[in-house]
Order: structure tokens, then sequence, then C-alpha cells
């Protein structure tokens, strides 16, 4: 395991015992913990995009935010759906993100997953074309935004602009070169995986796939990561890629921790349906220390994994989340490889 990053959802709410009430709390807690995981050397500061909910949605002015305030550790998404996006205004977007951050974004892409609301990307102006399906619609958005980031130009230029052109047609701007390789797709089947390797995107699995085998929710998504390895072997890239998992992990190192995530964690997957298609949802864990090391030795995901990414309770507060991580950092994450 080279790399460990937090995963946040960015939830908010007024209910009681929730330490993140608005949105403003959301986003600046958000920014303070990523803070604070650079401090106790974490790699990366991960969070989730989700439209219509009290959860993180525009994350760029929040990824730009985390830049300004930190100089080491990765900064990225996971995942932003792009049924939802402009792919050429999210390419200037996250160009500018990136010259910010000096090169430390990790952009997490996606076709996306179920939302709060019917259709939402009708609302925000997108519609399938003839044929297409909606999935089809986001990952044609996701091959026009790679297209994009590559700098190349395909504008032409006005023959009397304001300001002076280069030569040639134009490109968008700010361009950030080595965003291109920096870029991930959240699959959540092995075909997608496939498909995202063949385009040069690194993999991100999260603690949801489709039930493709029946086997154990590790078992397929490590045969998921092997799928995408040999995919991108024969697609001929040069460079190695990156393969990212998410968990939910607790180390139970105090009272604090018994309390919140001392009555056992989900040991067992969970099987469902999501628009009609076998679902199965990884489980969490949840133990103290040295038996924690145990149960996650024996995930094959994590193993064939450089990357993990913990998924934080952020409504519980920057503190506690701060004790989370270090928790993790120090007690299980060496016996796991890492550092």
């Amino acid at each position: 395991m080279k790399n460990i990053g937090f995963l946040s959802f960015g939830h908010w709410s007024a209910q009681r015992g929730s330490a993140t009430r608005t949105a403003s709390d959301a986003l600046l807690q958000a920014i303070d913990l990523a803070v604070a995981a650079e401090e106790l050397g974490l790699d990366g500061a991960y969070f989730r995009v989700h439209h219509f909910a009290r959860q993180h949605a525009s994350p760029f002015p929040l990824l730009s935010a985390v830049a300004a305030r930190t100089s080491k550790i990765e900064i990225g998404t996971g995942v932003i759906d792009m049924r939802y996006e402009n792919p050429l205004y999210m390419a200037e977007e996250a160009g500018a993100a990136d010259l910010i951050s000096g090169g430390r974004l990790q952009l997490g892409i996606s076709r996306g997953s179920p939302e709060q609301v019917i259709e939402g990307w009708r609302y925000f102006g997108y519609a399938p074309e003839e044929g297409e399906t909606d999935a089809d619609m986001g990952r044609r958005h996701a091959q026009v935004f790679l297209e994009m980031i590559e700098g190349h130009g395909f504008a032409e230029p006005n023959p009397r602009p304001m300001f002076p052109n280069p030569p040639g047609k134009l490109r968008l701007e700010p361009y950030s070169e080595g965003l291109r390789d920096r870029i991930w797709w959240g699959a959540g089947s092995n075909k997608t995986a496939e498909w995202a390797a063949m385009l040069g995107m690194n993999l991100q699995s999260s603690t949801l796939k489709d039930d493709e085998t029946g086997e154990p929710f590790h078992v397929q998504q490590a045969q998921q990561i092997r799928a995408y390895r040999e995919a991108w072997k024969a697609a001929g890239h040069t460079r190695k890629p990156r393969v990212s998992v998410s968990r939910s992990i607790f180390a139970l190192t105090n009272d604090e921790d018994r309390m919140y995530f001392g009555h056992g964690g989900s040991e067992d997957d969970q099987v469902g349906f999501i628009e009609r298609q076998r679902s199965i949802f990884g489980r969490s864990y949840a133990d103290e220390p040295d038996k924690l090391v145990e149960q996650l030795r024996q995930d094959e995901a994590i193993a064939e994994a450089d990357t993990l990414l913990l998924t934080v309770p952020n409504s519980l507060g920057v503190a506690y989340n701060t004790h989370v991580i270090e928790s993790i950092l120090k007690h299980v994450a060496p016996a796991l490889g890492w550092r």
C-alpha cells in the first residue's frame, strides 16, 4: 500500500449530534481536515460529489481552497458525475485548480450513480442523444473532457481578436501539463474498468460494484483490478496506472471510538439492486488495531490496489476525524506496508 487518503461525502445536517450543521460548516471543515491530514503525513484528500443533496456538490472551489492551504497532499474527487458536466467548462476549472495546487489534482470522474432526483442532469441542461442512455452520455462527456485537457488547439481564432493570439487554432486555457495522467474513472463493473484502461485513466473502485460472480466483494473487486491492469497492458500505455479502493475502517483505540463504532461494523457484504442491477456492497471494518490488521490483510482488493481511501464520518467534526486518520496511520497502516 503506497498511498492512503481520506474520502469525505461532505454531509451536513442540523440534527442532534452533528458537528457539521450547515453547508458552510461542511466546506470549511473539509479544508481544515485536509490541512490536518497533511500535517499527519496522509497522502490524499478526496471529496465525493452529489447534486440535489446536503453534501459536497461543486468541487472546484473546494479543491482550489484546499490547494491554497496545503502544499504536499494530493487533492481529488471520488467521483464527479459526468452526466451533469459541461466538459469544456470543466476542463477550464480543472486546469485552474491543478495550477493552483502545483500539479496535485487527482480527479475522479464517472458516469454517475443514482441521484436524489429523477434524471437530475436534465435540470442542468443535458439529455442523451438519440439511441444513448444517460450512462452513455456520461461517458461521452468524459471523453470530450479528456480531449480538452490534452491541450491541443481546436477552435478557429477570430481574425480581429481583442488580444493577440498565438498562431494556429486555439485551445482552452488555462492548460495544466500532466493533468491528463491524473484523471481517474470510478468503475462499477469489470467492463467499465477495462474501458477506463483503454482510455488511459487511473481506476477508482469504491465499496459498491455490480455483483458479477456471487463471490465476496473484495474478491470481485480484486478481479476487477486485475482485469483493468490486463486491459491497460493490452492498450499499450507506457506509464504505470494507479488504482484506488475505498473502505470504512475504524481503529478502536479509546472510549469515544467504542461509543461510535464499537457495536460492530458491517461484518458481511450486502447485496441489493440499483437501477435493476444486482449490486454488492463491501463490508465496513471496526475493531482493535491488532485485529483490524489481520482482517485487512485478508482483503484481496486492498492488496491489489496501490491507494486506499478511508471514508470518514465528516459530520463528527474535524478533531474526531483527525483522530480517526491518525489512529489508522499509527496503528494499522505500517502493518499493511505503508511507508
